[in-house]
């Protein structure tokens, strides 16, 4: 797992009235641009030429931001975030990287810079970030229904993480099983960072149509095709300022990469129908169930999207890794579910869901814990045989309804196409009656797309 640097200590109290900021160039009118747009900007401006010298600025001052060239005289701008760090300084640092060198870009993010710039420099962008960076952020607190509890080591652990990786703006890709609070994570590192009043805009990309995925990222202009009676803004431009959150990113196709690609380097769109690009100013974070490094040896993921993606990654575990953890979030499910009523599980009903597999996670837990709500013999009390707990996918016994599936030891099948035909059915039927029939649950839970489900009912004749 990539992590960032380690966190800076709590920021000092600052006595000044302005806020001041070290500018490192050794272009003399690349320096002098930076220097006027950062006064005009209400700052107070103090800069160096290579890395010795802002070095011993750092040293005898104290500043609130500092913007440095990747490649200077004597070092490059990966010295100076090294230094920041080693020296315990709390000072978000922003690098300015060539045209097109994503390398140095992800290299830096990951070093512990919180954003960069490519030359030639956009003021605009230069403006949003200084206005980002210097204001001092005020902490977060997580709205209920976005906080992930337990006292496990694996989520205490990712809790950690979380808290560190909020205060940067790298990307950040969180993996993990589905149902396991991947964008429950996503939300509370937006919501514990510096964008927590700006927008944060969650994308399913497993359930775009393909030929609405451009229009629906970067907008259109009235009269770029049939039916756009009026300008729209897409993903990017609602997150403009914020965070846009990329759930299940191995879905995109790879026409959707290269567009999505250019659009994080060049932090520009086009609209459909537009001659001109947009600037805009978004975090990404990305999620999916499914290893990407396979993908991109597959060639079915793009190998530079995969590296711009995956600076930061946030490894969520699955309920079986947290089991002390679930009379905590059963309870704190329950409240939520009881809507004040008191509801108490008893000791057999927890210790059956502490052995329950739980190939859905979370979600299915809160799942199961409403059937029993629903279900319960008693008014205020749920039992184990309240949960109705069935076998786990890929687990059931053998005497299951697909009796074709069933093989003894040994046995070959009569015909594989029919035998496995047989055991898909069984996997789709299972998860199609856990989710009482709700095929987007049931995708979810078996790690598929919608449409995926929908092909395989239609091909296997389930209504």
């Amino acid at each position: 797992m990539e992590t960032p640097a380690p966190a800076s200590p709590t920021r000092r109290p600052r006595l000044r009235a302005q806020p001041r900021v070290l500018v490192i160039d050794d272009e003399p009118d690349l320096l002098e641009l930076l220097e006027i747009t950062m006064i005009r900007l209400g700052l107070d401006v103090t800069c160096a030429d290579s890395v010795a010298d802002a070095i011993a600025k750092l040293n005898s001052q104290e500043f609130d931001l500092c913007l440095t060239d990747m490649r200077l005289p004597d070092g490059e701008g990966l010295d100076i975030i090294a230094h920041i760090h080693r020296q315990e300084l709390d000072i978000p640092v922003a690098v300015i990287t060539a045209f097109g060198s994503a390398e140095n870009a992800v290299a830096a993010l990951k070093a512990g810079a919180f954003d960069y710039l490519a030359k030639p420099v956009n003021l605009e962008q230069l403006r949003a970030l200084v206005k980002q960076a210097v204001k001092a952020p005020e902490k977060a607190r997580a709205p209920e229904g976005y906080t992930l509890l337990g006292n496990s080591p694996a989520i205490t652990q990712v809790c950690h993480l979380i808290e560190r990786v909020a205060q940067s703006l790298a990307p950040v890709i969180i993996s993990g099983e589905s149902g396991s609070g991947k964008e429950v994570a996503a939300r509370l590192i937006h919501l514990k960072g510096p964008r927590a009043a700006a927008p944060f805009i969650p994308v399913n990309c497993g359930a775009i149509p393909e030929n609405l995925m451009e229009s629906e990222f970067f907008g259109y202009k009235k009269g770029s095709f049939t039916g756009a009676d009026s300008d729209r803004e897409g993903f990017f431009q609602a997150a403009n300022g914020g965070t846009l959150f990329l759930d299940e990113v191995a879905d995109l196709p790879l026409t959707m990469q290269v567009k999505l690609l250019r659009a994080i380097q060049e932090k520009n769109v086009r609209r459909i129908g537009s001659q001109t690009e947009d600037p805009v100013d978004v975090r990404i974070i990305c999620a999916t169930h499914k290893k990407l490094a396979p993908l991109v040896e597959a060639g079915q993921f793009r190998q530079d999207l995969f590296f711009r993606l995956h600076v930061i990654e946030v490894n969520m575990p699955s309920l079986r890794e947290m089991r002390e953890d679930i009379p905590l979030i059963a309870r704190s499910i329950l409240e939520k579910l009881a809507h004040g009523r008191l509801v108490e599980l008893t000791g057999d009903a927890i210790a059956a869901l502490q052995h329950y597999p739980f190939p859905g996670n979370v979600r299915e837990l809160e799942n199961i814990l409403e059937r029993g709500l629903s279900l319960a013999a008693r008014p205020n009390q749920i039992r184990t045989e309240d949960l109705y707990l069935s076998p786990a996918i890929g687990n059931a016994p053998r005497n299951n309804t697909a009796s074709s599936a069933a093989l003894g030891e040994g046995e070959i099948p009569a015909s594989l196409e029919t035998y496995l035909d047989d055991v898909e059915r069984a996997a789709l039927m299972a998860a199609l009656e856990r989710t009482r029939f709700n095929r987007t649950e049931a995708a979810k839970l078996l790690g598929i797309t919608f449409r995926a489900m929908r092909y395989r009912m239609e091909r296997l004749g389930i209504k």
